[in-house]
């Protein structure tokens, strides 16, 4: 029968899913270079990486499944230890004019990489065929011997009675089968479901064959053995869970001549697709038994004795003409020709653009690797120092943006205002009046340091209401008591410095004091800016090293294994280590520096001892006189004049309060007297000296804080943050030892590529060929 009229009668079980399609024999030229096409991109290696139209042989164990194969193929099976398909087995078949011939290889996945490698020399001779393929099942069921020996030991080595590793394996055997009288078909033979003798392999033989069914381009040849009840067969389970619809399943009922007597109708229902039913039908194919294959059947005889036994039973030669097309071997595998050659067919422009995204993602994920190993490593490592060490100097300079000055700023700013607010705060009143009384704002100092350190001190913090505050402090003395002020713990009482002032005169005249006073106050004051200096030096160091480490993997990190970034690391980390001793070194020098008050900036000086005394000397008057200090304050020249108006032709007004009193001193001779002045009229109360003294104290810190504010991140930029650039690169190049007499062989080891690079970009390498190599075998056929 042939396959037009296989394909000429409607029926229920004639027509191919429309993912798949229904061939049309005529095109039998067309069909053979469909098949011959998927044989050659199966050559290439391609079906790694795109789904391949394939048939997979699926069915419960001793379903038949090998004596089908053998069937088609004309090959024998090795049949020892209860199972010849330890392995899956794929066959490619191919009608040629050439003499028959056989290729073996072994396709293996090892560790998540996959590899083809042929097994053996080509075979001529089909008697040899089925020892090879046993020979290649013992190589890849033990692959701790594999790795050690090779696959070749496996050829020549004595296998019999050895010890199998695996009872089964996903990496499979590749048969590639051309002769005149070959077939032109291509399937893939998988353990039967429920193989195994335990759990594991049971699971892992139901994994591999998920494997290859669940695949869209894969035709499911599911063999079912009529010799046992349907529904106790695993493989049509499996069959219906991942093509539920049957589209992609051609059943084959196999072993008709084992059919308990009675039951040969419930097959019969099946065959005619009443049970079952599946798109593209039922076969049912008679191979040889266990005896006739022992007695050394021929090919040829076995396909006589199977068109005598459907022809002479009475059961299959009853059956209506409609249905004999779907016995005998020869049937279902023009059958299975034609289906897989229109499937193939069907998906070539996917195949096309499968192969064509794919060339453009490998090209990609190529580029992204780092570049392959150099044949000049010691060039270009001298060049990558070289980079790395100007992209260095460029960040030590400073960039425009997210640079390291910008990380290292909020760091100096913040040890600015930390030395700020060791300013001493001193108070210009008795200690008795620490709740009562504090010292307001000196409004003189928000011009020059603005209103953030403005505000740090506690002498600058207002504690009065807006009514007390125009006596200048809160008062106990004024009829508004306000709440208690919580009092700085390091404020400084005007009895307090007096008192220290008192205890250290020695031999001076009365109302001189020693300068150990003020020195006293401003060494404790030095001493706290050590701590602030160090953290300082310790966050640009950390800042710095961080940013280091950037540069470090930007540069260097995807050169060979990593190994040159790490020995910069260390190289670095140590010359950073000794940029940071010298500039902490640098910071205990400033500090020796300071440790005796001295500065060549008398005007400011000066000028802020003017202020600071004149600022707690108003504060202090405020608090013994407020009447007067309010008068004072109040008094406007302008208004107060006693000049009219030109053409008011009224007197001028009589003077009082302020305008009086210089008025007055007028009238006695005493001329250019200012207003301001008269709170020198207040008598002194004994505290003019620590006045003095305070006012000392403060003006110099003014100066010197500022000047250690400004050294020391100046030593830290000089000896830390341009330390770390400067001689650099003959550091490195030192370190390295890459100008030594061993620094080829050095070189060479640092640019040793990575080995999983390597092996990703092998991997990646031979997938871009393979994918090139099956787009040259597409422009071959036009569609």
């Amino acid at each position: 029968m042939d396959s037009n009229e296989l394909t000429s009668t409607p029926t229920p079980m004639s027509g191919l899913a429309e993912e798949v399609g229904l061939a049309n024999p005529i095109h039998s030229q067309t069909s053979r270079q469909m098949l011959d096409l998927v044989n050659r991109l199966h050559s290439t290696g391609v079906q790694l990486d795109i789904d391949l139209p394939q048939i997979a042989v699926i069915g419960s164990q001793s379903a038949g499944k090998s004596s089908l194969i053998e069937s088609i193929s004309g090959i024998t099976l090795p049949r020892a230890a209860g199972t010849c398909t330890r392995c899956p087995t794929e066959c490619r078949l191919s009608r040629s004019t050439d003499p028959w011939r056989c290729t073996v290889h072994l396709r293996i996945t090892d560790n998540g990489k996959t590899r083809t490698e042929r097994f053996g020399d080509v075979i001529t001779n089909k008697a040899e065929v089925e020892e090879r393929i046993r020979r290649a099942q013992w190589a890849i069921l033990n692959p701790t011997l594999r790795n050690a020996h090779g696959t070749r030991h496996f050829l020549t080595g004595d296998d019999h009675g050895v010890n199998l590793e695996l009872s089964f394996s996903s990496c499979l055997v590749s048969l590639q089968i051309s002769g005149p009288d070959v077939a032109d078909l291509s399937f893939c033979l998988i353990a039967g479901v429920g193989s195994g003798g335990n759990i594991g392999d049971i699971d892992l033989v139901k994994n591999l064959v998920a494997t290859y069914i669940k695949r869209p381009s894969c035709i499911i040849l599911l063999t079912v053995a009529c010799e046992t009840d349907f529904q106790n067969q695993g493989a049509q389970e499996m069959a219906k869970l991942y093509d539920p619809e049957g589209k992609r399943t051609v059943g084959v009922l196999t072993k008709p001549d084992r059919i308990p007597t009675g039951e040969e109708q419930n097959w019969m229902g099946i065959l005619r697709n009443e049970k079952e039913p599946l798109e593209n039908g039922w076969y049912c194919v008679k191979q040889p038994s266990s005896a006739e294959i022992a007695a050394g059947v021929t090919w040829e005889r076995a396909r006589k004795n199977e068109d005598e036994f459907f022809a002479s039973t009475a059961v299959w030669s009853d059956l209506d003409e409609m249905y004999k097309k779907y016995l005998r071997t020869k049937n279902l595998v023009e059958r299975l020709s034609a289906l897989l050659s229109d499937l193939i067919s069907k998906r070539l422009p996917e195949i096309q653009d499968e192969i064509d995204n794919s060339i453009i993602a490998t090209r990609h994920a190529l580029h992204n690797l780092p570049k392959p190993p150099s044949s000049d490593p010691r060039n270009e490592i001298a060049s990558l120092l070289h980079a790395f060490v100007r992209d260095l100097a460029r960040h030590v300079e400073g960039v425009p943006e997210d640079g390291l000055l910008q990380a290292i700023r909020p760091t100096q700013e913040q040890f600015r205002r930390t030395i700020r607010m060791t300013a001493p705060d001193f108070q210009p009143f008795e200690k008795r009046y620490a709740k009562k009384k504090k010292i307001d704002k000196a409004k003189f100092l928000l011009n020059e340091e603005g209103h953030d350190d403005f505000a740090i001190l506690d002498e600058t913090i207002d504690a009065g209401s807006d009514n007390e505050s125009s006596t200048g402090l809160s008062s106990d003395r004024t009829s508004r008591i306000s709440p208690d002020i919580i009092p700085n713990p390091d404020a400084i009482y005007i009895d307090e410095v007096m008192r220290r002032a008192d205890e250290a005169r020695t031999r001076e005249l009365p109302g001189n004091y020693p300068f150990v006073v003020q020195e006293t106050y401003i060494k404790a004051i030095i001493k706290k800016w050590r701590t602030p200096a160090q953290a300082l030096c310790h966050a640009v160091y950390s800042t710095l090293g961080q940013h280091v480490q950037k540069l470090i993997q930007l540069h260097l990190g995807a050169f060979g294994q990593g190994q040159l970034a790490q020995r910069v690391k260390v190289i670095l980390q140590d010359h950073l280590n000794k940029c940071m001793e010298r500039a902490e070194e640098r910071i205990d020098w400033l500090m020796k520096l300071e440790d005796r008050p001295f500065s060549l900036n008398t005007h400011y000086l000066a000028d802020y001892k003017d202020k600071f005394l004149a600022h707690y000397r108003t504060a202090r008057e405020k608090d013994r006189n407020p009447q007067l200090m309010a008068a004072i304050e109040q008094y406007n020249p302008l208004s107060n004049s006693s000049v009219s108006h030109p053409n008011s032709g009224l007197p001028p007004p009589a003077p009082t309060g302020i305008a009086k009193v210089l008025s007055g001193l007028v009238e006695m001779g005493i001329l250019g007297v200012r207003f301001e002045a008269l709170a020198k009229l207040i008598e002194s109360d004994g505290m003019e000296p620590a006045l003095a003294i305070m006012a000392d104290v403060r003006a110099y810190f003014q100066v010197a804080y500022k000047r250690f504010a400004d050294n020391v991140p100046l030593a830290i930029d000089y000896e830390l943050i341009w330390g770390v650039e400067r001689n650099v690169l003959e550091t490195l190049s030192k370190g390295l030892g890459i100008n030594g007499d061993n620094g080829d062989r050095i070189c060479k080891e640092l640019a040793q590529e990575n080995a999983t690079i390597a092996v990703r970009r092998e991997e990646l390498a031979k997938k871009l060929e393979r994918m090139h190599m099956a787009g040259q075998q597409l422009l071959q056929i036009g569609f």
